[in-house]
């Protein structure tokens, strides 16, 4: 199962009490007060990581506390600090007060870490209280409580190209082609149920691309048909959309109407989602109908497709360097 929006319950650690204590040794009969403070509280860290996909962990485990201080003790020796709590969460998470709505932070860094949560202060020990007038104090303070709070996190993944595209067009055979992600590939719709991210290595340059793997779209899906609108949020991030077409016009569709429905999908959900740098790719150009299919495309719309076969792998060095040109020199599209 994928998860990419959860609620948790976080509790920062609360501050230890201060001591109250005298000094007790032999030959100092006026020993006075040496109670130390309480340790503070642990923190909540959120700390970015490009190894986890979604918030599975959080699902099942939805209640988290950082570690309380400890309280003080004689001779002045402070209380043990709580344990930070560091939570890794999956590069662009976002997390929002469930209370109020509002959006709190969001880690979109590697390693990146954000405190969340800040941990209660320790209680002050009598030692504090000692004047020329209170030689003897009894008075310590209790320590703070640690922030805590209900919050709702959402991920966005973030990724270099968004593969939208109807169901069956071909999408999680082209990243699992592309790139080491093994998606679900059958001959039947909607056999990814969940957005899958895959990294395009390209040695001669030294980089990567990372892509990203849409569930399938269809008529209506921005008013939540089929999949629903739930994933389109997972384009918001992307630099640029690859807009993947079934050429061959199997199952009666129409791959203009197919093009322009999903523009019109995306716009329904986000109009910036139209301002996007976009990548048209026609697939399955080993079928009979396909190469009539795309010059009707370019006719109607002045645009033409970068032709591919997933099945017989023509044209994908293409696509990866015009990918790879777009994305790291920002060209516009041919």
């Amino acid at each position: 199962m994928f998860f990419d929006d959860v609620s948790v319950f976080l509790s920062a650690g609360n501050g230890g009490d201060g001591c109250m204590s005298f000094r007790r040794e032999k030959y100092i009969p006026h020993g006075g007060p040496d109670g130390g403070d309480g340790g503070r509280g642990g923190k909540v860290i959120l700390r970015g990581s490009e190894n986890l996909s979604d918030l599975t962990r959080y699902k099942f485990k939805p209640n988290w506390q950082a570690g309380n201080g400890t309280k003080g003790m004689g001779s002045g020796k402070y209380g043990k600090k709580g344990a930070d709590l560091f939570l890794p969460v999956p590069l662009g998470t976002q997390v929002f007060n469930k209370n109020s709505g509002k959006l709190v932070i969001e880690v979109l860094k590697h390693q990146e870490e954000v405190v969340l949560l800040g941990g209660g202060n320790g209680g002050l020990g009598n030692l504090h209280f000692k004047s020329s007038t209170n030689q003897a104090p009894r008075q310590f303070t209790e320590g703070t409580l640690g922030q805590r709070g209900a919050f709702r996190l959402v991920l966005k993944t973030i990724a270099d190209v968004g593969l939208v595209g109807f169901p069956n067009a071909g999408k999680s055979s082209l990243i699992s082609l592309i790139t080491k992600a093994h998606p679900k590939t059958a001959p039947y719709p909607f056999t990814t149920l969940q957005p899958n991210v895959g990294i395009l290595t390209y040695p001669t340059y030294h980089d990567r691309l990372q892509i990203a793997d849409i569930p399938g779209l269809i008529e209506g899906a921005s008013q939540n048909k089929g999949l629903g609108h739930r994933f389109l949020k997972h384009v918001e991030r992307c630099s640029l959309l690859l807009f993947l077409i079934d050429m061959s016009g199997q199952e009666g569709r129409e791959p203009l109407n197919d093009y322009l429905c999903l523009k019109e999908e995306l716009g329904n959900y986000c109009r910036a989602f139209l301002k996007k740098p976009s990548l048209i790719v026609a697939n399955k150009m080993d079928e009979l109908n396909a190469e009539e299919n795309r010059n009707k495309f370019q006719r109607t719309l002045g645009i033409k497709p970068l032709p591919i076969s997933c099945l017989s792998e023509e044209g994908i060095h293409s696509l990866k360097e015009t990918l790879y040109r777009k994305i790291r020199n920002n060209s516009p599209q041919p």
